[in-house]
């Protein structure tokens, strides 16, 4: 296997690992196009920083909104880009493990392994995030004992339970870090009347929000244009402010990982009280994250060290290990 590949298609960011060299690539997921000639300008940092500063016949987008692909095209054209970063070419096309939300539709996971194939690659296989997760944390999945894992992504979150290599209990929801984005946007121009653009509020989100109160807290200085002028104006935001605007999302991921729990089988739920759960994902970098949900749960939740990492990492593991992949794909975790 010369150039086999692991891609976390991720809706905010991508990672690539490579066989026997690791963590290749990662990315936001965003790229810019012309509207007229659809030439592809940007892609990754550069066209991450486009964001809310283009003119009208430049576009700087998201081809993926909840783990799904939203413009197959755009997709295509971006991963052929990613396997292009790489040195992927015509001679040495790529195997690719593909990770992907266990939320989507068989029609999308078919959208996601068709993109992968048309920009390139021999063959695509599709491995499902909350598996990925678990190798990628090192847990102990093969054997007879609960490993929870709460992957909270850009626009999905995931809560798997696994068992002997299978996964016992899901519940996903069509919520992430894009939603804390999304309703700071709405608290700021309710509250304040001023319009902040995504970037602003992702700033916002990483400088001063949090699902539950933290040490040293600071405030936020915010730059907008206000809704009445049209002037630019600045307000003083609060980290309760943020966490009273983003608590609705919040609520809704703790129910999610709740329901999982609920599926439990009794024998699990008592390994869960002394192993703990695990938290994933960039969304699940969230400061307080883990103590909001081990406050409501009153079990102790991890934050994984590599927390944006571990999907990739693990997909990165079972094509080190071939033997590993056929035993996710075995086990439902692959597709």
């Amino acid at each position: 296997m010369a150039r086999d590949l692991a891609i976390d298609l991720g809706t905010a960011n991508t990672l690539v690992y490579e066989r026997g060299r690791g963590i290749v690539l990662n990315e936001p997921t965003v790229i810019a196009l012309n509207t007229r000639t659809r030439e592809v300008l940007a892609m990754g940092h550069d066209a991450w920083q486009m964001i809310g500063r283009t003119p009208s016949d430049i576009v700087a987008e998201r081809p993926l909104r909840q783990g799904a692909i939203t413009d197959f095209d755009v997709t295509q054209r971006m991963i052929r880009l990613l396997l292009h970063r790489v040195r992927v070419g015509r001679f040495n096309r790529p195997r690719v493990v593909v990770c992907v939300p266990s939320a989507i539709t068989e029609v999308e996971r078919r959208a996601v392994a068709e993109a992968t194939r048309r920009a390139g690659a021999t063959d695509a296989f599709l491995i499902d995030q909350p598996m990925a997760a678990a190798i990628g944390s090192g847990l102990p999945i093969h054997e007879p004992v609960a490993n929870l894992v709460i992957d909270v992504g850009g626009g999905t979150t995931e809560t798997a339970l696994i068992s002997l290599g299978g996964v016992v209990g899901l519940d996903a929801v069509r919520v992430g870090s894009f939603d804390f984005d999304a309703a700071i946007q709405a608290y700021v121009r309710r509250e304040y009347g001023i319009a902040i653009g995504e970037r602003t509020a992702e700033e916002i989100k990483v400088a001063i929000g949090s699902a539950w109160p933290v040490r040293d807290e600071l405030k936020a200085e915010v730059r907008g244009r206000d809704l009445a002028s049209g002037l630019p104006k600045t307000v003083i935001l609060t980290p309760a402010e943020i966490r009273a605007a983003i608590d609705d999302v919040i609520v809704e991921i703790v129910e999610s990982v709740i329901a999982c729990l609920g599926s439990a089988p009794p024998e699990l739920a008592h390994d869960l009280i002394t192993q703990g759960m695990y938290l994933v994902g960039g969304g699940g970098m969230l400061a307080g994250l883990d103590q909001r949900i081990a406050h409501a749960t009153e079990i102790d939740v991890h934050l994984v060290e590599n927390a944006l990492e571990s999907v990739v990492l693990g997909a990165g593991r079972c094509i080190e290990d071939p033997a590993a992949l056929r035993v996710a794909f075995q086990a439902g975790g692959g597709r």
